[in-house]
């Protein structure tokens, strides 16, 4: 689903009536339904439903949900922060259709006033007072009254955007703005919903009759939806077979570190995979082997240190290893020793592309944890390789990839992974909150599923696997593989927080709730809307 600007949006808007032929009284009836239809389904306690209008199209929505909702039972009473005869255009419609009366409100003494104190003792308030083409900072009585909704301890559905908000901000906003429980935008997500923290509950994005032809943006960035994805889990056919679904190459593992190799190969299984060999130092390879009975092991030369030794590459042992894997996963505990690190970068620079259809050698190589930071100071060489390259780095990881800190990278996450996927020709998945796939194009994709409990070790092996397992099994559509892999990792996260909870998790989890995560994508795609993970 694509991210637009707020100049995009009424762009759309404008398109959607006058080239596609949808009036505009529709968008906004359609618009303000699907605000009432929320408070409806997700709400039934509250009876008493305060709306809070500016005289814009925001208000206008505004006046529409106020409407729905009396009909549907609710009481509804109505404050317009505007003189009635400044209303103009589809809003003054849709006031006229309202039939209630509002309480007129147009300074500190009338927000002051029993009237308005009548409209905010309520259940529930719509904030219909700002849209997405405000421009911050919010002032006089509108900051007041901003003010007011977020001085009550009662929940506040947004319209569009939380009022003060600045819609194409694509970072945690600042200023003030409406502190919202839910927010109902439309037809597609501006940045801010994205990135900017304007709420602590759902925002549903809900089809209003702007068809997709319309929705067109040059800002390259896309939310990453069941629908995007679904196409990649469809039913298999009925005489497919292992060798169906790719065979997955781990290579990582070292004293100590076994663990992280056997999560990645048992999530390359989970995902869907049909065979996964974990190569590891000769003596760990009985632990990693004990894991799980369906992951095969194959033995590697080792240091002293008990990690991947450059042997490893001797006598074309690595190459037969390789021969007939569909994707290389190389990473996971494979630890910092300097002889292990220069491995790695022989393997990722002589790792061969597929030789035809027929023989499936690797279609593309998942580079991730001390992986990665064998790559410390030599990121020029990642231009270095063969088979198509996704990457997964954390913050830190980044920094060291970059030369900066992980605090530096945090404050231009964005701009930093598509710099670097276009730099170096690869795919960035650049975790944590928000994690970003960015393509070697400048395509980014942004991911909302995931929680703080999903901040423990061994998740970004999990991660490691998913995508690697994703990728063996559809090598033709990379990008797509790619983002259902962390899509699907966040929900599986959401999906075992609810039944063990944040400070409980562990990376494990997470491939016993995948199964249920996979489930939901199937069934959230045969709905109408998106629900835009917090």
């Amino acid at each position: 689903m694509k991210i637009v600007s707020a100049a995009e949006m009424r762009e759309i808007d404008r398109a959607t009536s006058e080239r596609f032929g949808v009036p505009s009284l529709t968008l906004m009836e359609n618009a303000g339904s699907a605000v009432a239809d929320l408070v409806i389904s997700k709400y039934p306690n509250a009876k008493r439903i305060a709306v809070i209008c500016g005289k814009g199209n925001n208000g206008g929505d505004g006046f529409v949900t106020a409407r729905r909702l009396h009909e549907a039972g609710r009481e509804v009473r109505v404050a317009l922060l505007a003189d009635p005869a400044d209303i103009r255009g589809d809003a003054a419609e849709m006031f006229k259709k309202m039939q209630l009366a509002p309480a007129v409100v147009q300074s500190q003494d009338d927000l002051s006033s029993a009237e308005a104190h009548g409209v905010f003792d309520a259940d529930l308030i719509i904030d219909a007072l700002l849209g997405t083409g405000f421009r911050p900072p919010v002032s006089g009585l509108y900051a007041q009254a901003v003010a007011a909704m977020n001085a009550k301890q009662i929940l506040v559905v947004s319209v569009d955007i939380p009022s003060g908000a600045d819609a194409d901000v694509s970072r945690e906003q600042s200023g003030a703005f409406v502190r919202a429980d839910a927010i109902v935008t439309f037809t597609a997500p501006r940045p801010a919903h994205a990135f900017g923290m304007l709420t602590s509950g759902p925002t549903i994005i809900a089809p209003i009759g702007s068809p997709d032809e319309a929705t067109l943006s040059t800002l390259q960035l896309n939310l990453i939806t069941p629908g995007d994805i679904a196409p990649l889990l469809v039913p298999r056919e009925a005489a497919a077979n292992k060798g169906s679904f790719g065979h997955v190459l781990v290579i990582g593992g070292s004293l100590g570190k076994a663990g992280a190799a056997a999560m990645a190969a048992m999530s390359v299984l989970r995902i869907g995979a049909g065979l996964v060999t974990v190569a590891t130092p000769r003596s760990v390879l009985a632990t990693v082997a004990g894991f799980h009975p369906e992951v095969m092991t194959e033995p590697l030369h080792e240091t002293e240190a008990g990690t991947i030794s450059l042997r490893a590459l001797e006598y074309g042992h690595l190459d037969q290893l390789v021969k007939a894997k569909t994707v290389l996963a190389i990473g996971p505990g494979i630890s910092r020793n300097p002889e292990t690190a220069e491995f790695v970068r022989s393997v990722i620079g002589r790792c061969p592309l597929p030789d035809s259809p027929e023989h499936r050698s690797v279609r593309a190589t998942v580079l991730d944890a001390d992986g990665l930071n064998a790559y410390e100071g030599f990121a020029e060489k990642l231009n270095v390789k063969t088979a198509p390259l996704v990457i997964t780095p954390h913050p830190g990881e980044m920094g060291r990839l970059l030369g900066i800190s992980a605090a530096e990278v945090q404050r231009d996450r964005l701009n930093l992974a598509r710099s670097f996927a276009r730099k170096h020709e690869l795919i960035v998945v650049l975790k944590g909150h928000r994690t970003l796939v960015a393509q070697p194009d400048g395509e980014v994709w942004v991911n909302t599923t995931g929680n703080p409990g999903m901040a423990t070790g061994g998740t970004g092996d999990i991660l490691t696997g998913m995508i690697a397992g994703m990728i063996a099994q559809h090598p033709g559509d990379l990008v797509k593989a790619v983002i259902a892999a962390v899509y699907l990792h966040g929900l599986a996260g959401d999906v075992a927080r609810e039944t063990i909870g944040e400070q409980s998790l562990v990376a494990t989890d997470l491939v016993n709730a995948l199964p249920e995560a996979m489930r939901g994508v199937r069934e959230d795609a045969r709905r109408a809307g998106v629900l835009l993970h917090r």
